[in-house]
């Protein structure tokens, strides 16, 4: 399973949405998740990206890979130093958002 957690963004084709981290958090415990892409900011007053991303290291909840399409520059830098620090022999980190024309490459289509 793909996850896409943004509060105002679309998923992407192929991810499932997570409007609200606890959706997130949710779907990392009870289901296989490979990839993951976070969002920072998911709301005012609401917990952040970088809630997840501790929840993920305290947890144990490394998908096998991660990106970070947030536009916060420094919540990015957060979650990324700590899930970069913690993450298991094998686990991507992605210091950005996924790149759609890379992933139809490599499955052999031309953008």
């Amino acid at each position: 399973m793909r996850v896409f957690m943004d509060d105002y963004r679309s998923a992407p084709a192929g991810f499932v949405l997570a409007r609200t981290t606890e959706e997130c958090l949710l779907l990392l415990r009870e289901c296989e998740v490979d990839v993951l892409s976070l969002d920072y900011e998911m709301g005012w007053d609401s917990p952040s990206g970088g809630d997840v991303a501790a929840a993920i290291v305290r947890e144990g909840l490394f998908p096998k890979e991660i990106y970070l399409h947030t536009s916060s520059a420094e919540g990015r830098r957060r979650m990324y130093e700590m899930l970069y620090a913690a993450k298991p022999e094998g686990t991507l980190i992605h210091n950005g958002p996924r790149d759609p024309f890379a992933e139809a490459g490599r499955e052999g289509h031309t953008p």
